[in-house]
């Protein structure tokens, strides 16, 4: 971690740790990068169990040299500016985790609640660097994260792989077509359930949009030869030949479904 990063995390785990109602605060991985990295930013996930500061309260708190400051009531977040350091302060209720995790590895009656949302929030909670904790509440939901069974893996695999095909036979039809324009939005489709569809295979919580290509290739069951077919697939052709293209989404898509 830079050392401008890290002054900016000592002062606002300072501020946020002396909120009673919080639990806990963990640092996500996309400020790991040096602040010139245009994918920085710092985030910090502020977990609650009681009630903290309104957002108009929470601005004040946070300095004189906030810019540039938003919030959203729906999804409580606030974003603003420090000089040019983008922070993201994202506020979750314990008690909705809590529910989150039981569906997880207990209630599977209720995992359509989950199946649309991914598993990027279980991500950032078995990930994210611990940079203050009131209580054990956060270990014993990674404990817990670690217990998730087959059931759930194959019930989300079916959900996102089932997605996959969807976005397979748009891209046939935007081949068909000859619609360059639909043929980017279902590629960008196919690309994200076929990775999503191996991180379930592979028992594993999905990572950031930005993380997705190195951990995929990164996994240990993958189907054979699956990375440079990927990478073809994924490298920009300016001739257009778009049924190439489509007959090697098919071929990596055969090869996930039979994995």
């Amino acid at each position: 971690m830079k050392y401008k990063t890290k002054v900016l995390v000592e002062r606002f785990t300072e501020i946020l740790s002396s909120w009673e109602g919080v639990d806990c605060i963990t640092l996500n991985e996309a400020a790991m990068p040096d602040t010139l990295d245009p994918y920085f930013a710092l985030i910090l996930d502020v977990f609650y169990s009681s009630p903290i500061p309104n957002a108009e309260k929470r601005c004040s708190m946070y300095g004189d040299d906030v810019a540039a400051f938003e919030n959203s009531d729906q999804s409580e977040k606030d974003r603003f500016l420090i000089g040019d350091v983008p922070v993201r302060l994202e506020f979750k209720k314990t008690e909705k985790i809590n529910e989150l995790v039981k569906i997880a590895t207990t209630n599977h009656d209720s995992l359509w609640l989950i199946k649309d949302s991914g598993t990027y929030g279980f991500y950032r909670l078995a990930n994210c660097e611990i940079i203050f904790s009131r209580t054990n509440w956060i270990h014993d939901i990674r404990e817990r994260l670690t217990k998730i069974g087959d059931k759930f893996w194959k019930e989300m695999r079916n959900s996102v792989q089932s997605k996959m095909e969807h976005f397979l036979s748009d891209l046939g039809a935007a081949c068909f077509q000859g619609d360059k324009f639909h043929y980017l939005i279902a590629s960008a489709g196919f690309i994200k359930t076929a990775c999503l569809t191996l991180f379930c295979a592979n028992k594993r919580f999905e990572p950031s949009h930005r993380a997705y290509f190195k951990q995929v290739c990164e996994l240990p069951a993958l189907p054979e030869s699956f990375v440079a077919e990927f990478q073809t697939f994924l490298e920009y052709d300016s001739g257009g030949n778009l049924d190439s293209k489509f007959y090697l989404a098919k071929l990596i898509a055969q090869k996930i479904v039979l994995l």
